[in-house]
């Protein structure tokens, strides 16, 4: 009985030392495995998200052209009238693709941007544009987004991104369906039947934006102007007659010192020359 249970148990260590055995030998391997797996999965978001940035057919820089348009030469009259876009209407900032993104573009000086996600660091604002294509692709607005640029023919994003083609002859054919996505924008944002406000807006945008899609070259756009600089100018003119007032006061001071000084040497000169001469 002692030999049947001293068997038993020198075959239970020995199973045990073999489970033990195989384990330690194994864990290299599926340590080695973990790793493997955790470096595909990193190049395969990798480049997922480069898989990502070039799906997204929508130009940067002519949404950022049109987006500059739309502040400058329509918001200004649209804040006179106290209107309010639709979200229906594709310039509504909401319909931007990259309206979040351009929001979190933090500006430091000419030659640092920073990110306003992760905060960070990047010498030119294209370096920013790249690490939102590859870090926050999943921060578009995609959902009800659309891409801006698509309606640089209507809002002349070349005008503003000094684009020059003189010698291109103009063509027709793109002319007027510039003029009808042009039109289309003042139907659908600035609708007549809504009020006086955006009967007025209509108009504006019309000039402002549709009546230079012609090839006659007589009609430019923008023709109702930006932005009003003249409080700039104003406050300018104001600091510079701030600073120049005591100084045309301190030069008639000098001036009117130097008057008086020379009337009184005058006076005691005239004086000397009034006492009589001894005889």
């Amino acid at each position: 009985m002692k030999k049947v249970t001293t068997i038993v148990s020198i075959f239970l260590i020995a199973l045990l030392c073999l489970h033990e055995l195989v384990h330690v030998s194994s864990s290299p391997f599926l340590y080695a495995s973990q790793l493997c797996f955790q470096c595909r999965k990193l190049k395969q978001d990798q480049e997922q998200g480069h898989e990502h940035a070039q799906e997204l057919h929508c130009s940067r820089e002519r949404s950022r052209a049109a987006r500059k348009v739309i502040e400058e030469y329509l918001i200004p009259f649209m804040e006179r009238e106290n209107y309010q876009l639709s979200t229906k209407c594709r310039l509504h900032p909401e319909n931007d693709i990259f309206s979040d993104q351009e929001e979190h573009k933090i500006f430091i000086d000419r030659h640092e941007w920073r990110c306003g996600y992760c905060k960070k660091s990047f010498r030119e604002e294209k370096f920013l544009d790249h690490h939102f294509d590859n870090r926050h692709y999943n921060l578009l607005n995609l959902t009800h987004g659309k891409c801006l640029a698509d309606l640089c023919g209507a809002m002349h994003c070349d005008a503003v991104m000094n684009f020059r083609s003189s010698r291109s002859k103009c063509n027709m054919a793109a002319a007027s369906r510039n003029r009808h996505l042009c039109e289309s924008l003042a139907d659908n944002c600035f609708p007549i039947s809504e009020g006086p406000s955006a009967g007025r807006l209509h108009e504006l945008f019309l000039h402002q934006f549709c009546d230079a899609h012609t090839c006659s070259g007589k009609l430019k756009p923008f023709s109702r102007g930006g932005k009003d600089q003249s409080s700039f100018f104003r406050l300018a003119a104001g600091a510079l007659i701030l600073v120049l007032l005591p100084v045309f006061y301190l030069f008639l001071y000098l001036i009117q010192s130097d008057v008086n000084g020379r009337t009184q040497e005058l006076r005691r000169i005239s004086k000397a020359g009034w006492k009589t001469k001894p005889s």
